[in-house]
């Protein structure tokens, strides 16, 4: 199969209907093809081929979408990268990529030796979409990771044609959905939109960057009925909508990933957009879906259970010598384990670019990807994300994980962030540090009496705190809590 067929099929059912819009351009479906094929046409100029790879770093704007297609429709691989990273680390990308074709954004063009994205404006339509198999390459991100370069994860069209049905199905769209592109075009979240809108006959509607007041207004006049960010966005959103002129904006179907989402944050958002659907997405770049809830406001922050393609399973952690009997992995008789999800599913990469050694580290001989996130079962059999393997804070003896803190944290009516890590203790070898965010000073004796009354165990608690204006993000809204482990500490 190759994609482009998906784009042909498209304008042929909607040809008048508006496939992507930015700030200054409306592109219907019929539009959509003809520039595709005309990019694709001036890629193929360039020497581009089939297999072969075009990155770009690039903002996201019509552009980047009508980039995106041409090389679907050559069968060309697709590498956006972050145009927010370093010159040195844009250049790693696209020399690791072997890159064919490396155009960016004008201010960065020259610094990291590219073609500026502006000459890539058409040529003669290319003859399509190339005759492709289901494991040739249609797409390769680049994960940031936590240490060390870059990793690209190589995509298959067929991965990405799954994981776009999976989508689909799991959020639950309609024909002609409309949905907000602000997540950046180099991360899966957006990637996947951009894509199951296509699928759907919908519109992408495109911004360069997110701006909650500005989203607000976007989402009224554009009409988005449906919502795929990080928790941190709608965060923003809520935060805006509560001090604005709206009482609410009504989006039918909502859904988010890169983390769990809080009980707070899902009441919020509950009371702003009224959803019919609340979806919380469990996956990654390397296998789109681990796990889908479709209930948020139920259980808030649940994984749910695996995804249409996928198998799940728990491994159990290695005995910690220095644990005692009252061992917090247990809660309510569920044991904490390392969640690994099965390679074998339709939306699975089937390795990591030129990368043998994190091939070793993350895929077992029996074909099963290594997430790095600890989970439990409920007593209904709900996947919960308990946070990473490498953030478990270890206080005594005891296994703590940051987000039960977290989430005992945000419930205060003071509290708008929070984010714990543990810092040496030459007695209890680490201690839980809570950063936090507030919309009023608050003295830290108030936080710790909240977090004595709650249904948190007392050696859970944060015994320190650290009040801070912001905490540390990525561009897609990812908590960067290795930042708040280098900080010094007053």
């Amino acid at each position: 199969m190759n994609l482009g067929q998906l784009l042909v099929a498209a304008a042929e059912r909607h040809p008048a209907a508006e496939a992507v819009v930015d700030a200054g351009e409306r592109l219907t479906y019929a539009d959509l093809l003809e520039r595709g094929r005309g990019v694709a046409g001036g890629l193929a100029g360039l020497g581009v081929k089939p297999g072969e790879r075009v990155v770009g770093a690039l903002r996201n704007r019509v552009e980047t979408v009508v980039l995106y297609w041409a090389c679907q429709w050559l069968g060309a691989c697709f590498v956006p990268v972050n145009w927010r990273l370093k010159p040195d680390e844009i250049r790693y990308c696209a020399t690791d990529a072997d890159a064919t074709v490396f155009v960016a954004e004008p201010h960065l063009a020259e610094q990291v030796g590219a073609r500026p994205a502006a000459e890539l404006s058409g040529g003669d339509p290319a003859p399509g979409p190339s005759d492709g198999r289901d494991g040739e390459p249609s797409l390769m991100l680049y994960t940031s990771g936590t240490s060390g370069r870059p990793k690209g994860v190589p995509r298959s069209q067929r991965a990405e044609w799954s994981a776009a049905l999976a989508h689909v199905i799991q959020c639950r769209y309609q024909p002609g959905e409309r949905t907000l592109g602000v997540m950046p075009l180099y991360h899966t979240m957006a990637v996947r939109s951009l894509l199951a809108m296509h699928a759907v006959g919908g519109c992408f509607v495109v911004r360069s960057e997110f701006n909650a007041a500005e989203a607000i207004e976007v989402i009224a006049s554009e009409r988005v009925s449906a919502l795929y960010l990080a928790p941190t966005l709608y965060h923003d959103l809520v935060e805006a909508l509560a001090d604005g002129a709206r009482d609410g904006l009504p989006v039918p179907r909502l859904a988010y990933a890169g983390a769990p989402m809080s009980a707070t944050l899902v009441e919020r958002c509950t009371a702003a957009f009224a959803p019919e659907v609340f979806v919380n997405h469990y996956g990654s770049t390397e296998i789109y879906t681990f796990a889908v809830h479709g209930e948020q406001r139920a259980k808030p922050g649940c994984a749910g259970r695996p995804g249409v393609h996928g198998r799940l399973r728990l491994e159990p952690l290695t005995a910690d010598p220095g644990a005692g009997a009252g061992d917090s992995d247990q809660d309510d008789g569920n044991a904490v384990g390392e969640i690994l999800a099965a390679l074998d599913s339709d939306e699975a990469f089937t390795g990591y670019w030129n990368r043998p050694d994190a091939d070793a580290r993350a895929l077992t001989p029996d074909g099963w990807y290594r997430t790095g996130d600890l989970g439990r079962l409920d007593a209904d059999g709900d996947l919960w994300v308990v946070g990473r393997a490498d953030d478990m804070v270890i206080s005594g003896g005891e296994n703590i994980h940051p987000t039960e803190v977290e989430d005992t944290l945000v419930a205060h009516p003071a509290v708008i962030e929070a984010a714990v890590i543990g810092r040496a203790d030459p007695r209890l070898g680490q201690r839980v540090t809570a950063f936090v965010v507030t919309r009023e000073e608050i003295e830290s004796s108030v936080l710790d009496g909240w977090c004595r009354r709650s249904a948190l165990a007392d050696f859970k608690r944060p015994r320190e705190y650290r009040f801070v204006e912001t905490l540390p993000k990525s561009p897609s809204g990812k908590l960067l809590r290795r930042l708040l482990r280098e900080d010094p500490g007053p």
